[in-house]
């Protein structure tokens, strides 16, 4: 997801994202510590998209 793809979201579809993101972050990590993650790329990029939508929300925070 690209950083502008998420400054036209708006701000409850950014919020309902972010939740989506973090709970996915969560089972993937469960999921990593088990031993049954196949595709291990996946965290870095949920966490790479959660760290964007954050950095966005911070920019709409501060004006």
């Amino acid at each position: 997801m690209t950083p502008k793809e998420i400054r036209e979201k708006p701000e409850h579809e950014r919020g309902s994202l972010k939740k989506a993101l973090i709970s996915e972050l969560f089972h993937l990590r469960i999921k990593k510590g088990s031993g049954q993650l196949e595709k291990s790329h996946r965290i870095l990029e949920v966490k790479r998209n959660l760290a964007r939508l954050l950095t966005i929300e911070q920019e709409k925070k501060k004006g």
